[in-house]
């Protein structure tokens, strides 16, 4: 697909959902994607390889959390693999500022690739486990909201995305078919946590012929999170909140 052909249907697909993209931001999208094609044969950062698919499924479906992100300056998109939602995002909204932790290195360098590619300002890349950057000073209860998206099951993530948060502060988490299972065994760690489920939103869009339901959630968090959490990984998942 040339380049022309990718940024049409780009903008074609946002403008679906009711998505307001710049050609400026439409051109930076399809650099990044030809980024993450050419780095992705030498690296597993997507099994999402077919153009069109990466326009819907990867960039579009990301964009969607521009329904949900208002005043807030400051997001870290925590366990951001090849940068989705985070660097869709940043480049999307550069009047804000986005930190993108990953566990994984060498995403990070297919990442940094594409900051200096793209010459964005508004992207900081950390290397580190989320339960042990978030216990970092300089980290915890810092952002005004965590992004995640296909990290970990919604007890677990919340373990690991509310501590970065500030009080008054959301997670803001993108989720597919299970999220209602996933909310109802939730309910513990939204006590422990301090935090409370404020809305579930919910879109749709089809890929040949097949329709593909997503939610995002809202999470609000109402007082600092207790000091002990998070726990280290094997507490973690020996036993879930």
């Amino acid at each position: 697909m040339k380049s022309k052909e990718f940024i049409e249907i780009l903008c074609k697909e946002c403008e679906k959902q009711n998505i307001n993209i710049s050609q400026n931001q439409a051109e930076k999208l399809n650099m990044y994607k030809e980024l993450l094609i050419q780095w992705n044969e030498k690296m597993n950062l997507t099994a999402i390889t077919d153009e069109y698919d990466i326009i819907v499924k990867h960039f579009v479906d990301c964009l969607m959390c521009t329904k949900i992100i208002k005043d807030e300056k400051n997001i870290i998109d925590v366990g951001t693999g090849a940068g989705f939602p985070g660097m869709v995002l940043a480049i999307y909204y550069e009047d804000k500022e986005f930190t993108l932790l990953d566990a994984l290195n060498k995403r990070l360098v297919f990442l940094q690739e594409v900051v200096n590619t793209l010459k964005l300002k508004n992207v900081h890349i950390i290397h580190g486990r989320a339960e042990e950057v978030a216990r970092k000073e300089e980290y915890r209860e810092k952002f005004d909201a965590t992004v995640s998206r296909a990290v970990a099951q919604l007890p677990i993530l919340l373990e690991y995305t509310s501590p970065f948060i500030k009080v008054n502060g959301r997670c803001i988490v993108m989720k597919g078919d299970s999220v209602q299972d996933e909310i109802k065994i939730s309910s513990n760690a939204l006590n422990v946590l301090k935090l409370k489920l404020k809305n579930t939103f919910e879109y749709m869009y089809t890929v040949n012929n097949e329709e593909y339901h997503r939610y995002i959630l809202t999470i609000e968090k109402n007082m600092c999170t207790p000091t002990k959490y998070p726990r280290n990984y094997g507490q973690i998942k020996k036993k879930t909140l």
